[in-house]
């Protein structure tokens, strides 16, 4: 689960779907970027919310990531909460063991401690304490299906944050 970099709020009148990244938010996308790598993330498919702040935030990861993941870019993931991100990764097919979710809080937030309440206390206590602009979060799932994603079904393997690579 991928949360947006920090947007930029300084065109008045401008559509929230529209904003796009701020400086901060480059930068730590990039940071990001560099960690994803590092770290050899490599999701079989991305679903992308079409806001302008994930689709930039994606871009400047997108780098990191196989050449050979599968990207979706849907409307439906702006703004969607934790039931409905649940509902597109049963969705999924099963062919395809990993995805990455680039999307907003607090759906991406309440999805993970919901998929991950039981994973290790203090990663699950930073990410209830706060999911910032640009976190990472990483939950290996125990699922033989998507269809099978439910709240508890997963295990919270990895947080991180722009703090945290700074």
């Amino acid at each position: 689960m991928l949360r947006h970099a920090k947007s930029d709020w300084g065109q008045p009148g401008l559509a929230d779907h529209d904003r796009p990244l701020a400086p901060r938010g480059r930068r730590a996308a990039g940071l990001l970027a560099a960690h994803l790598a590092k770290e050899e993330v490599a999701p079989d498919v991305v679903l992308c919310s079409t806001a302008r702040r994930a689709r930039e935030t994606f871009e400047l990861v997108q780098d990191a990531l196989p050449a050979s993941t599968t990207v979706f870019f849907e409307r439906r993931l702006y703004g969607a909460a934790s039931d409905e991100l649940r509902a597109r990764l049963h969705e999924v097919p099963d062919g395809d063991p990993s995805v990455m979710v680039v999307g907003h809080n607090p759906g991406l937030q309440d999805l993970v401690l919901e998929l991950a309440p039981a994973a290790d206390p203090e990663l699950v206590s930073r990410v209830e304490a706060k999911f910032p602009t640009a976190a990472f979060a990483a939950v290996d799932l125990d699922v033989d299906r998507w269809t099978g994603v439910h709240p508890g079904t997963g295990r919270l393997v990895a947080y991180v944050t722009p703090h945290d690579l700074a």
